[in-house]
Parts: C-alpha cells; structure tokens; sequence
C-alpha cells in the first residue's frame, strides 16, 4: 500500500513522516524524487516549477508512505492531508525564512483547501484522511495515519474550514 501524505507547506508532513520513519515505515521524500522534472523557476513566488505530470506518470510506486506536497498528484492507495490554521501556519513559514508574499500564498491556499480539492479531483473520498495538526505533536498525527493506514479509523475530510482567515486574518 502506497500512503500519501501531503498538505500546505509548514502542515508538519516532514516532522510526521521522520516519526513514521523512527517506528519503521519506509519513507520517500517527494522533494528527493522531482530533480529531474524541474522545468523552470519563479522568482516572484519562489519557487521551482515541476513538470507534475511527467513526474507523477513515471513516479515509481512503493510500499510505504510518500511525503510531500505533491503526494496527492501520484496514484496513492490512502492520502492523508495535514492542515494547520492558516495564522500558525504563517508563522512557521516566517519562522523558515520565506518571503512575506510566499507565505502569505500559502496561508491563503491552506484556507483555501487547496490540497483537500486537488486530493479529491484524483482520490476516493473513501481514501482520503484529512488531519488538523495545529496543535497536535508529530506523535500523535502518526499514531492517527497509522490507525488510518490499518483501518481502525475512516477517512473523514471536510470538516476543517479556515474560511474565516480570509476575511483579513490572514
């Protein structure tokens, strides 16, 4: 079984894959697997620009869990979609040294449910975990993919709305 785990940058997917890693689930660092699909560069929103889906058609599938924040693009068995409310959000990817317009892109997808679509344009919604990790430890949001992954849990997605940031808190 392939398990994506995928979100916003600054949702804690790195932080929760090393966890699932520490407990022995293998681990493909998506970021490690795009080099040679990077077509470009946007200097304005600082960022590469990935040939999606020539990288996702040759993506080899595995067995484990793929992080990234393009895990939902490949055929993934489950996904999981770490969320964080957008003002925390902020602050982490401040606290990383992004550019202000940069993280405020990616606060405003986050509240947009930019991922949570996306997931679901390719996904079963019976496949799809959504997961707030504000203020949840790395710990925690693994033992709840885990429990996912071995079926003591239901997907369930839907439920987060940061809508309200939109509206000048972000």
């Amino acid at each position: 079984m392939m398990c994506g785990i995928t979100g916003t940058p600054g949702t804690g997917k790195s932080s929760v894959a090393d966890e699932l890693a520490r407990r022995g689930y293998p681990v493909v660092r998506l970021e490690e697997t795009v080099g040679g699909y990077v077509i470009g560069e946007d200097a304005k929103r600082d960022t590469r620009i990935i040939d999606e889906d020539r990288w996702a058609g040759e993506f080899t599938p595995v067995e484990g869990i793929v992080e990234g924040h393009l895990a939902h693009l490949l055929p993934c068995d489950r996904v999981v979609i770490l969320r964080c409310r957008p003002d925390v959000l902020l602050d982490r990817l401040r606290s990383r040294g992004y550019s202000e317009g940069k993280c405020r892109e990616n606060a405003e997808a986050e509240a947009l449910d930019v991922c949570l679509i996306e997931t679901l344009e390719r996904h079963a919604s019976k496949q799809v975990l959504e997961l707030d990790t504000t203020g949840m430890t790395p710990a925690r949001a693994a033992d709840i993919i885990v429990d996912f992954l071995e079926g003591r849990i239901p997907a369930s997605h839907g439920r987060i709305d940061w809508s309200d940031y939109l509206m000048g808190a972000v």
